[in-house]
């Protein structure tokens, strides 16, 4: 574990993720992306993106990604894997991932791929990965074994997508280790008032029934009130999750020093902006990402 934490290092983590969040997760939305996975017999949104996300596991069941994504509906997972890997392989999924992530990257940042700038995070960035470790992180040391690509704007989204998902193999351990699961991360989210039942709840799959149960449990802990919202000791648990996963994301950043990491995120900020400008990422988001990428 890394010592002599300070604030300013955890600030520096979850500054981290919103700059490159967009980066990545353009590839959720972009239509690319929905075209090249229809085309190879993908059905449906849920189905590509569950096949396409976890491709780097291999043909993994839906048990094992349900697991690994932790606040998915086990029957959401199932509804689209283990059928997804008759249709297609894990290899032609990650193939065809990558290509789209080349022409929506290219739709949405024109000249800026090939731009210095966009060379020298790609650089940094990838860098950065350096600093992480497989070690309890299932989904990142998947992709760790991806072949990186040659050209710089997708060796960022490369890595981009490595330094994601090494947070998110932290977050998923921080909620366990807090007791919240997941169908109850969900409504500590929707309890900060900053997205709504209507949009997480149906994006999750999650029953009236078991969404009310979970809400429930939390009363019983003290963490919502009667309308939903976070009581006081519920925003503690939440913040200390919040803080447990931005210390869990630090050895990238500590790796590749202050200096450096505070070059990649100034390097990054008009280039996830631009993405944001263009449309890359929808006004209203499970990601928690506003217009202006914070």
């Amino acid at each position: 574990m890394i010592s002599h934490i300070q604030p300013t290092d955890l600030a520096l983590s979850r500054r981290a993720r919103r700059m490159f969040e967009p980066y990545h997760t353009m590839i959720f939305f972009a239509p690319e992306a929905r075209q090249a996975f229809l085309d190879i017999g993908l059905k449906g949104y849920w189905m590509s993106y569950f096949a396409s996300r976890s491709a780097p596991l291999g043909p993994a069941s839906a048990a094992v990604v349900t697991g690994i994504f932790y606040h998915f509906h086990p029957d959401m997972v199932a509804r689209a894997l283990p059928d997804a890997w008759r249709i297609a392989s894990p290899e032609q999924v990650l193939e065809v991932r990558l290509q789209a992530a080349d022409a929506a990257l290219r739709r949405l940042l024109g000249d800026q791929v090939a731009s210095v700038e966009m060379a020298e995070a790609a650089d940094l960035a990838k860098e950065a990965t350096r600093g992480c470790s497989v070690n309890g992180r299932a989904l990142f040391a998947g992709y760790s074994q991806l072949p990186w690509p040659k050209e710089p704007h997708l060796v960022l989204w490369h890595a981009t997508t490595l330094l994601r998902e090494h947070r998110w193999d932290g977050h998923m351990a921080t909620l366990l280790t807090e007791g919240v699961d997941g169908c109850e991360a969900h409504l500590t989210y929707v309890g900060t008032g900053e997205v709504s039942r209507a949009t997480m709840q149906p994006l999750r799959g999650w029953s009236d029934e078991e969404w009310d149960a979970a809400a429930k449990r939390l009363q019983q802990r003290g963490m919502l009130d009667e309308h939903g919202l976070l009581t006081s000791a519920g925003k503690q648990v939440r913040q200390a999750i919040e803080d447990r996963t931005d210390l869990l994301a630090l050895p990238p950043w500590h790796y590749l020093g202050r200096e450096q990491s505070e070059r990649l995120l100034a390097l990054a900020q008009p280039i996830s902006q631009r993405i944001i400008d263009q449309g890359g990422i929808p006004h209203i988001n499970p990601m928690g990402l506003s217009s202006s990428g914070s």
